[in-house]
């Protein structure tokens, strides 16, 4: 029954990782630093903790459905800021400056297998380690096959495609940055939001698709321009790239 468990846990974010990993067809990376991305974005799941441990502890911070400024400090700053922040920092100071990271689609692949990582030690921490009993393990896994997981892919598909076009653009890649890390916080955020205050369902849904359409927009357009698509040279590609973007 554990392995059964086991295999809830992991197989979620493994079938994500394929998808994205199918869809990076024009140039795939190598695996080594898939790899090591997914393993840092499990390894990112304990400085995440201690950083919402300390936003509730040392600074007061908790959610509270009859206080919703409180909930929201606690959704967006606890939890979003602390989880979107740790994975944001090995993208943009490990990955980013990797010569594999050679066209947009790449910010996209990169940011995806480390927030798999973080999403499949969370599942197992959820599932596996504190559910009191199978029927709750059950229970929690399968809701979270279906909310958390692709809720981190989302996440991190948006953070990727601004990271993306950072790479690749002389005169806004700063910029670009920010609003990759900012824009990942306010979805993940708006989504906990909607959660812990316990408002309606559709909301928490509107909130899943909007983002998984929006999702398949981003990945078909860094796609659509990979400079090793169409017979472009990559010089020429990325040109028209920044200038388009």
């Amino acid at each position: 029954m554990e392995a059964l468990l086991l295999l809830l846990s992991v197989l979620p974010g493994l079938l994500i990782v394929l998808y994205i990993y199918w869809r990076d067809r024009h140039d795939r990376e190598p695996i080594f630093y898939l790899t090591i991305c997914f393993v840092f974005g499990m390894l990112s799941t304990y400085p995440a903790i201690k950083m919402e441990e300390f936003g509730m502890r040392d600074l007061g911070i908790y959610n509270a459905i009859s206080d919703p400024f409180m909930t929201f400090t606690f959704t967006f700053v606890v939890i979003a800021f602390s989880e979107e922040f740790v994975k944001y920092i090995f993208l943009r100071y490990y990955i980013f400056p990797k010569d594999e990271f050679d066209e947009p689609m790449d910010g996209i692949v990169y940011s995806v297998m480390i927030s798999m990582g973080f999403a499949t030690l969370e599942n197992i921490l959820y599932i596996v380690v504190r559910a009191d009993t199978i029927e709750l393990a059950f229970q929690i896994g399968l809701l979270r096959m279906m909310t958390a997981v692709p809720g981190h892919a989302i996440f991190a598909i948006l953070m990727g495609y601004f990271v993306g076009l950072a790479k690749f653009s002389e005169k806004r890649g700063n910029l670009y940055l920010v609003i990759g890390l900012v824009s990942a916080i306010l979805l993940h955020g708006t989504y906990d939001f909607f959660i812990f205050m316990q408002m309606k369902e559709f909301l928490v849904w509107f909130t899943l698709i909007f983002g998984a359409l929006s999702s398949l927009i981003f990945l078909r357009r860094h796609s659509d321009n990979s400079p090793y698509a169409n017979g472009k040279s990559k010089e020429i590609a990325l040109k028209d790239f920044e200038e388009e973007s």
